[in-house]
Parts: C-alpha cells; sequence; structure tokens
C-alpha cells in the first residue's frame, strides 16, 4: 500500500508574517491518518480549526487566505507547498496569530523544520485526484488575458510564463517547466523567494499588507533592478516562485493530483477558480490508490524530494 504521510515529533519556531508585520509563533504536530493538513487560531478565547481546503480560502489578494467566519490564517501557500513536496498528507499546523510566518519567503524553511521533525507513514491508503480532462479557467482578453489549466497526466508537473514588463524579470527566464519525474522540488522550486516593488509597497501598507515585508524576506526591486545584495538564488527565480505558490495552491484540494498544471499570469485567486472548477466538474476526476508506491507514477512516487 501506497501510505500517506505526517511528521514524526513536534517542532515549532518563529517569525513575522509579511502582510501583518506581527510576530508569529508557528507549531507543527504529527496528525492521524485522513485528518489532511489542519490550521489552528491557538491565540483565540475558543480554538479555531480551519482545514486546508480549496472552498474554505475566502480572501486571494497577494496570498491564499482560509477564512471561516471572522477567524482567518493567511499567507498558508508556502507551507502547503514545501508539505506537498515532502509528500505529507496530514499535519497539525498552531498559529499564535492569523498569519503564517514569511520565513525568508520562499518555502526552504518549512521544508528544513518538516524534515526537522521527521517523516513517518501512517497506515492508511494515499489518495490521489487524478485529472481525466482538462479544465480551464481564464480571466481578461487579449494580451492581458490570464489563464490556468490542469489536464490529465501520468505523473506531476508544471508549466507557468509570466509577463511583468520589468527590467530586473524581463532579464531572467519568463517560462519555467517543472516535471518531477525528473525534476527535485527541494533543489529546484523550494529555495525561490517572493518578490515584490518598492512603488507598490505605500499602496498595500494602506490596505493592509506587505507591513513586514523586507530585504529579508522577499526580492525587491526598484524601476530598474534587483535591490537584494545577494542577487538571486535562481536564474528563474521568479517564474520559479509562482511554480511554488501553484503548488501550495493547489494542494489546497486536499490531496495530491496526478496532473500538468499549465498557466499564464496566474496567481492565488485564478488558481483557487481552478481547483474549485476541477471539483465542480466530477466527470473530469476520479480519486486512485496505489496498492505499492511502485504501481504510482514516478511523478508522485518520487515524491518531489531528492532520495
Amino acid at each position: 500500500m501506497f501510505r500517506q504521510r505526517t511528521i514524526k515529533s513536534v517542532i515549532r519556531t518563529t517569525g513575522v508574517g509579511v502582510h501583518s508585520g506581527r510576530r508569529v509563533e508557528i507549531t507543527l504536530r504529527p496528525a492521524a491518518a485522513d485528518t489532511g493538513i489542519v490550521f489552528h487560531r491557538i491565540d483565540l478565547p475558543q480554538v479555531v480549526d480551519l482545514p486546508a481546503s480549496a472552498t474554505q480560502v475566502g480572501d486571494t489578494r497577494m496570498a491564499s487566505v482560509l477564512q471561516q467566519g471572522d477567524v482567518r490564517v493567511s499567507t498558508v501557500e508556502h507551507l502547503m507547498s514545501a508539505c506537498a513536496g515532502l509528500g505529507i498528507d496530514n499535519l497539525h499546523v498552531d498559529l499564535n496569530a492569523e498569519e503564517v510566518p514569511i520565513m525568508d519567503g520562499s518555502a526552504n524553511t518549512f521544508v528544513y523544520l518538516l524534515r526537522s521533525a521527521g517523516l513517518q507513514e501512517v497506515p492508511a491508503p494515499k489518495r490521489f485526484i487524478r485529472v481525466k480532462r482538462a479544465v480551464e479557467v481564464r480571466e481578461g482578453e487579449g494580451s492581458a488575458a490570464k489563464w490556468a489549466r490542469l489536464e490529465p497526466h501520468d505523473g506531476f508537473a508544471l508549466a507557468f510564463s509570466i509577463d511583468f514588463h520589468h527590467p530586473a524579470i524581463d532579464a531572467t527566464a519568463g517560462y519555467a517547466e517543472v516535471d518531477f519525474a525528473r525534476d527535485s522540488y527541494t533543489r529546484e522550486i523550494a529555495r525561490a523567494r517572493t518578490f515584490g516593488f518598492v512603488n507598490d509597497v505605500e499602496a498595500l501598507r494602506a490596505v493592509g499588507l506587505a507591513r513586514g515585508g523586507s530585504l529579508d524576506n522577499a526580492i525587491v526591486m526598484d524601476e530598474y533592478r534587483v535591490l537584494n545584495s545577494d542577487g538571486l538564488r535562481y536564474d528563474d527565480e521568479f517564474v520559479k516562485h509562482k511554480i511554488l505558490d501553484a503548488i501550495g495552491d493547489l494542494y489546497l484540494i486536499g490531496r495530491p493530483l496526478i496532473a500538468r498544471y499549465v498557466a499564464h499570469k496566474s496567481g492565488h485567486g485564478l488558481n483557487n477558480k481552478l481547483v474549485r472548477a476541477l471539483l465542480a466538474a466530477e466527470d473530469a476526476w476520479e480519486t486512485v490508490t496505489f496498492d505499492s508506491p511502485a504501481q504510482a507514477p514516478a511523478g508522485v512516487r518520487l515524491e518531489w524530494q531528492p532520495a
């Protein structure tokens, strides 16, 4: 049986919310089979549980935000991406504030934390969603169009193109594709950082966003260049981070996908629309399990990490 995964031990750290600017303590705990990934707001008079679910996403401005009534957990996509990349199906996430800490702006710290806690199998079959026919969502027309699509594929692969019309971004690759039958999540994707523009900071902070953003947790650009003294981690870091985000947004479907994701200028909002569109098209997907890892496609069997 190809089994589900969780972590072995409790691990915690502190950081800053990129949008709230507040100090956050995050604790990761093992979870039983079929729990899924569940966020817990432990700072409230009564603990509120927010399952990681695409249908619980209530806001997608600059992040994926889980919402239950007035209770929110913001910026879940980087941790969700790390969980997907390490094949973790079940996890409890305790937070003493409304936002997952941004750490260094990538998924790398979360990969480190999860591996430090240790990974273990639980006695239940790992359930995949296999896409049977293409599902696509679009916004805008002509050159302004944005779109994202999920299509059948024997494994898991993503292709993304960006178009920001900025000298620093245009100087790097505007397209990247990864296929996890051959590519490593931890080597090729996990270290790609979020990015933003100095000119946008004032407007974002006016609506309560980017209050904790800095050169320590994002790639920051002025009108012409990258301001970070250490430069880029990958030659195509901008588009790789969009793939990192997409992996986290897609994992909010609740199970790993057997599919190919292709997108142009997509973001959290469009990614969420795509997942909801897939779930609504019941003839476009099926749930599958495997009697052993060897029977699963290589792109999901290798669990997106180096051996």
